[in-house]
């Protein structure tokens, strides 16, 4: 149910699922020291009704901030089919206690907008949840600034071609926590959504230094190995052999436990992503067909092919 929800809003690009403010405050306590002194965009955020808003401006002083700067995207009236009446987005600026500006911008609020991307510049850290449908565009818009940044995204992002070379090359990685729940503009809970969005980030994590503790021991049988691929099949993160040291294919989940001392990432099955890989696809007629984009990975069974969800290739580092 949640899943076809989560679905159903990026085809429709119904992005109208706001952040609970207990789910802001469970992840922003890991990084309270990395936002001292720091000036915090908003950037997709009606100051007047975003729980980041709130956060930031309740917590100002605790995290020490130095400025604090929220923008609305004022969306024109899904029934107007044209723009006779255009609403006008704001900003709110907070640089201290009773130190708040608040200001009409010219356009609309959009984050790709000129004055939007000038507050971008001016910002140390973004923090926000931005459209869903609009995530590629916007990590990159992130990235090409240069910007830190704490943002939700849907965890199926790490699949994207846009995204996934960003986590294998260790620019950005996975926070501490999943939000439980979402809220749709009638103020009701979206549906049990946990676990389907992950915050995604690149300021320091501590987990990321830390080393998965492994206890399973590789057997072929336990492990198939992958028919169009060297390497073999682990279903479950928790089932990482302690004792294999060649190429496995691990579910996508892995990402929220990688650490990047302990693996290498070396690449995606996944049909539609491009890491670059040399695979061996099957044809209609069962013939090996050599392609260099990405496909799922596939085993041979003694009923046919089995074709699990999308793996991340990875490899231990021998210490």
């Amino acid at each position: 149910m949640a899943n076809n929800q989560l679905g159903a809003a990026q085809k429709a690009k119904n992005d109208e699922f706001y952040t609970r403010f207990d789910d802001i405050q469970v992840e922003l306590n890991h990084y309270r020291n990395q936002f001292k002194n720091k000036v915090v965009y908003c950037n997709c955020d009606d100051p007047a009704e975003s729980a980041f808003a709130d956060f930031f401006k309740l917590n100002f002083d605790y995290y020490g901030l130095k400025k604090l700067i929220c923008t609305r995207y004022a969306k024109s009236d899904l029934f107007l089919q044209f723009d006779t009446v255009r609403r006008i987005g704001y900003k709110l600026e907070i640089t201290g206690k009773d130190k708040c500006e608040k200001t009409d911008l010219v356009g609309g609020g959009d984050f790709r907008s000129r004055e939007c991307i000038e507050l971008l510049e001016e910002a140390d850290i973004v923090c926000t949840n931005p459209p869903f449908s609009l995530f590629r565009d916007y990590i990159h818009q992130l990235m090409r600034y240069d910007k830190k940044f704490l943002i939700i995204g849907n965890k199926n992002a790490i699949t994207y071609k846009e995204v996934f070379p960003l986590i294998q090359e260790n620019k950005v990685w996975l926070g501490y926590t999943s939000p439980k729940d979402f809220v749709t503009p009638k103020g009701e809970l979206s549906g049990k959504m946990s676990g389907l969005t992950r915050w995604f980030t690149n300021l320091d994590v501590s987990k990321r230094h830390e080393d998965m503790v492994l206890y399973e021991t590789y057997s072929p049988e336990k492990y198939p190995s992958y028919d169009n691929y060297p390497g073999i099949n682990v279903d479950k993160v928790t089932e990482i052999p302690k004792d294999y040291y060649d190429i496995m294919g691990v579910p996508i989940t892995f990402i929220d436990k990688y650490n990047p001392d302990q693996f290498e990432i070396l690449g995606i099955t996944d049909r539609h992503n491009s890491s670059g890989l040399r695979t061996k696809v099957y044809g209609p007629d069962d013939s090996p067909k050599y392609n260099d984009l990405n496909r799922r990975s596939v085993i041979k069974t003694a009923t046919g092919y089995r074709e699990p969800y999308a793996r991340i290739l990875i490899k231990r580092k021998e210490k």
